[in-house]
């Protein structure tokens, strides 16, 4: 092992997390690494040694699955995604009212091991043409709940490019304003670390020009705290093949070094005074303050109408009556009329919710929605 990597990440395949330990004769495998036994998770922890072990949760049978990673692996932190992975895109058989309740069932699993819980929530409303507001709001609802259940450490993933021509200075807004609400969750028994990633979508079919997108969303992300030192906790580094096909451990090492070094060359380049200094722009802090506004209003909307807003029939209401915009979502749209009303635009870099060509301002669909029936 060349030691670049600390956590191994295992993205595993469709049949992995939906029908693990079955009979996959003919059936069609998409996605990542095909595991189907607790046989070689073992094989994959011992290999591992001496990097811990993460892999992405199933798809049916959550909970069950969580237990055979911590059995196998050790697993370093559990991953859900509490409303997808489901009917609703695709990706899982449950509904998704029958997702949330599995997911929060597993969390309350989860708090039990004193093992970190990450949401894999606000980039999925991202992938959907969702607004920038509501992309915040998710994520604080995950964390809200991941609190409620029980769990102590929260790993807020945020993946940077989402849209992938959104641009940086909306993007470190959008990142700022999300581990900012995110935080205000944090007390004497709940604490927040933020991982950081680039966008699925975002890097280049030319990997040359890959290297540079992973180089500049690094210094992106150091940006996001720009007066913290130690910020980001965890950097989720995606290798430059992704647009391509998936890497090998020599690109893997590459991406890391990438990585590594765009990070403390950035870093002395600011200690010099050498960068433009985005992290205090301030367009930047101006599109925060409203990220904030807005998405302070919007959780206070949802407190006021929804009766337990923080659990799986609450997330699952919230979704339902349209206090989360999807506009672009692919499966289930007659089931979810309110969710596909609101239309969204990518303009200056932001994406936010229109109305009769114009941007409609978070009090007034707030108002819109809470006078709407349930």
């Amino acid at each position: 092992m060349s030691g670049y990597l600390d956590v191994l990440s295992i993205g595993t395949s469709q049949l992995s997390q939906e029908r693990f330990n079955e009979d996959w004769e003919g059936r069609p495998n998409g996605g990542g690494v095909p595991i189907n036994s607790p046989e070689e998770y073992e094989m994959i922890s011992i290999a591992s040694r001496p990097m811990l072990v993460r892999t992405y949760s199933g798809t049916a049978n959550i909970k069950e699955l969580a237990k055979i990673y911590e059995d196998t692996i050790n697993i370093s932190w559990h991953a859900l995604s509490l409303w997808w992975f489901s009917q609703i895109d695709g990706r899982g058989p449950n509904s998704v009212s029958d997702n949330l309740k599995e997911h929060f069932d597993t969390i309350r699993y989860i708090s039990t091991t004193g093992k970190p819980y990450e949401a894999n929530v606000s980039h999925h409303f991202a992938f959907r043409g969702s607004d920038d507001i509501s992309y915040i709001v998710s994520a604080v609802l995950a964390a809200r709940s991941a609190k409620k259940l029980g769990i102590h450490d929260f790993i807020l993933q945020i993946m940077l490019n989402d849209p992938k021509h959104t641009w940086g200075i909306n993007d470190l807004a959008k990142a700022g304003a999300t581990l900012e609400l995110v935080r205000e969750t944090e007390d004497a028994n709940f604490s927040v670390y933020l991982q950081t990633r680039a966008g699925l979508d975002y890097l280049s079919h030319n990997l040359e020009t890959a290297k540079a997108q992973l180089a500049s969303v690094t210094a992106l992300m150091d940006d996001i705290e720009p007066d913290n030192p130690h910020s980001p906790d965890i950097i989720h580094v995606v290798s430059y093949s992704e647009g391509n096909y998936l890497a090998t451990p020599e690109i893997i090492d590459e991406s890391i070094k990438i990585t590594r070094y765009s990070l403390d060359i950035y870093r002395k380049m600011k200690a010099k005074g050498d960068t433009f200094d985005i992290g205090h722009n301030s367009d930047m802090l101006n599109r925060k303050k409203y990220l904030l506004d807005g998405a302070r209003h919007v959780l206070r909307a949802i407190e006021k109408c929804i009766k337990d807003p923080y659990s799986a029939g609450g997330l699952f209401e919230i979704f339902h009556r349209g206090f989360l915009p999807v506009p672009q979502l692919r499966y289930c749209r007659e089931e979810f009329p309110e969710a596909v009303r609101w239309k969204t635009k990518l303009k200056n870099g932001c994406v936010d919710i229109y109305e009769n060509g114009k941007i409609i301002s978070p009090e007034d669909r707030m108002e819109i929605l809470l006078n709407t029936p349930g």
